[in-house]
């Protein structure tokens, strides 16, 4: 393995660990545990997690929360030098927010093969995005699954 790939994974990493952080305190608030940052060089610009139930806001996403931040620290609406790692697969409205911001790349760890944007169509993000998917798949399922089991408890 080269050692640019290397550090990109390492760096994919340590970066989808701030975005598990956020899902935990998603958890903390009892929402669906879904965490986003989003990154400028080796920065975190933007950081969100689900508040949905909290603001009463079916578009409160952790990807909205951390895009509105990422735009807000840049004073732009265009995202395309940044990463955003997020702990599960974006759904369509988030993966039509991050086209419309031209992100660079999207970092996620477990697919959402229900409401998942690829299981409409691979085309919504912005043609020069890059995708990555499953960094630390086992860990961000592990803490989806276990939110649903405790719902059906």
């Amino acid at each position: 393995m080269s050692e640019k790939i290397k550090q990109t994974r390492e760096q994919d990493e340590k970066f989808m660990r701030q975005a598990l952080n956020e899902a935990l305190r998603a958890l903390d608030k009892r929402e669906v545990p879904i965490g986003a940052v989003v990154v400028a060089g080796d920065r975190v610009i933007g950081r969100g997690h689900n508040l949905v139930e909290t603001l009463m806001d079916a578009t409160a996403h952790a990807e909205m929360q951390a895009i509105t931040a990422a735009m807000s620290a840049l004073g732009g609406k265009y995202l395309n030098d940044c990463t955003i790692y997020v702990t599960v697969e974006p759904c369509v409205m988030c993966g039509g927010a991050l086209a419309w911001s031209q992100i660079g790349r999207v970092v996620y760890g477990a697919a959402d093969p229900k409401r998942g944007y690829s299981t409409y169509s691979d085309r919504i993000l912005h043609p020069k995005t890059e995708v990555v998917a499953g960094v630390l798949k086992e860990e961000c399922e592990v803490l989806m699954n276990e939110f649903f089991r405790s719902l059906r408890k």
